[in-house]
């Protein structure tokens, strides 16, 4: 298996990261100028955030598991109809 050298990582995926990074900005952008209060899912979204510059190896894992549930023991029913992308019992702040 060959790996790529970082400027062909560079070559290759800049400008669709570039794209993500501006269109992250403009959400954040409109969530703050938006009336009403921060839900978890924001907090996790910020937390999130925090690991992208930590120059870390693993900030896909730590991102991933900033909106996951921790929780192994299985829940009786489930509470909603669809996902919300953030688990709600974290304590985000």
């Amino acid at each position: 298996m060959n790996t790529m050298t970082r400027q062909q990582v560079l070559d290759m995926y800049f400008m669709d990261a570039r794209h993500k990074l501006i269109d992250l900005a403009a959400f954040l952008d409109r969530v703050d100028r938006s009336e009403g209060e921060d839900d978890f899912r924001i907090q996790a979204f910020r937390e999130a955030m925090q690991h992208l510059g930590s120059g870390d190896t693993d900030r896909a894992a730590k991102v991933l598991m900033t909106f996951s549930d921790p929780t192994t023991e299985p829940i009786p029913a489930a509470t909603t109809k669809a996902a919300c992308g953030a688990w709600p019992g974290a304590d985000n702040g």
